[in-house]
């Protein structure tokens, strides 16, 4: 008797066990199918929101295309892209050359990267590799509140500000220039750059400076030598972002440019792409030819930075390959 109840305890204890091995697998098993459950919807999300951004981007593209042909079509490609006079309200002969606006939006923007792309890329250096805590700290938030200024505030400093300056320093009948424009447009992208720079500065792993510091480098050396080449593509997605915010301005650059679709000069009166658009629009009327050029200087702006994009990926493209 004894030993049947001492082998009916073990076969007892072992059914337990194994009944709890088997609740355990199952728990684990749950587990398993809910992780893979969770992860499967993530993706059906996120595939979902890529496919509405490539929508909205093909969206816009075929507007403006349908808005834009017309234009170009009747004016004449040639006389559109190199025509060298704007004059949309002439009832007799109207004109539409954007080539002024053309080479004024790319001067203008080539002078606030010249200017701009420095300063944001060594501030950037600055509060990501050298900068004592506390002064970070206190520059960061500036930073900060300079990417949340409005454009129209910029453009209302440089009105007061900027363009009285430029005409009594330069001795000019009127401030409002591209020069005035190039200062603002520096002035409104640094913040883009500052803090995409710092961020892809920041996320360089800490190894990579300890052991170029173990080699021998000095901090400035690493800093420039590795760090800078490792967050090489968050920079130039830096750029870009401050390449797409200058050449896409508008109301900043239509208070101090002067607004005048003259060939571009420095200390003269200009008219942006941008500004050309805004400036119009709702003096155009619907279905006009006027309507449809501006249209077409909107399908204009759009290719610009559909090929920066564009340039830019294949240089880094190649630089991974080399």
């Amino acid at each position: 008797m004894q030993m049947k109840d001492a082998m009916n305890l073990t076969a007892a204890g072992a059914g337990g066990r194994t009944a709890g091995k088997a609740q355990v697998v199952g728990k684990d098993t749950g587990r398993k199918n809910g992780r893979k459950a969770a992860e499967h919807i993530m993706q059906v999300v996120f595939l979902i929101c890529g496919l509405i951004a490539v929508g909205f981007v093909l969206l816009i593209s075929v507007y403006l295309i349908i808005s834009g042909i017309p234009a170009i079509r009747e004016v004449g490609l040639v006389n559109f892209l190199f025509g060298d006079t704007w004059d949309s309200y002439n009832k007799t002969d109207p004109q539409f050359g954007i080539l002024p606006m053309i080479l004024t939006s790319v001067y203008g923007t080539a002078g606030a990267i010249v200017i701009g792309v420095p300063i944001g890329f060594f501030t950037a250096v600055f509060l990501s590799k050298v900068a004592p805590p506390k002064l970070a700290a206190v520059v960061r938030p500036a930073v900060s509140l300079l990417a949340g200024i409005p454009s129209v505030v910029y453009g209302l400093v440089g009105m007061i500000v900027l363009v009285p300056w430029i005409r009594t320093t330069f001795n000019l009948p009127a401030g409002d220039s591209l020069f005035a424009a190039i200062i603002v447009l520096a002035v409104m992208i640094l913040p883009s750059i500052i803090s995409v720079s710092e961020t892809a500065l920041q996320a360089v792993p800490q190894e990579y400076e300890e052991a170029s510091l173990a080699l021998g480098a000095t901090e400035l050396e690493t800093y420039f030598r590795v760090s800078v080449p490792a967050a090489k593509s968050g920079i130039a997605a830096a750029v870009v972002l401050g390449i797409g915010r200058a050449i896409g301005e508008a109301m900043a650059i239509l208070m101090v440019a002067g607004n005048v679709a003259n060939m571009p000069s420095l200390f003269s009166s200009v008219r942006f792409l941008t500004t050309g658009i805004a400036i119009e629009m709702n003096y155009a009327s619907p279905g006009s030819l006027q309507r449809n050029a501006l249209y077409s200087i909107g399908l204009v702006l759009f290719l610009f930075i559909m090929l920066i994009n564009v340039l830019l990926n294949v240089v880094l493209k190649r630089e991974k390959e080399d």
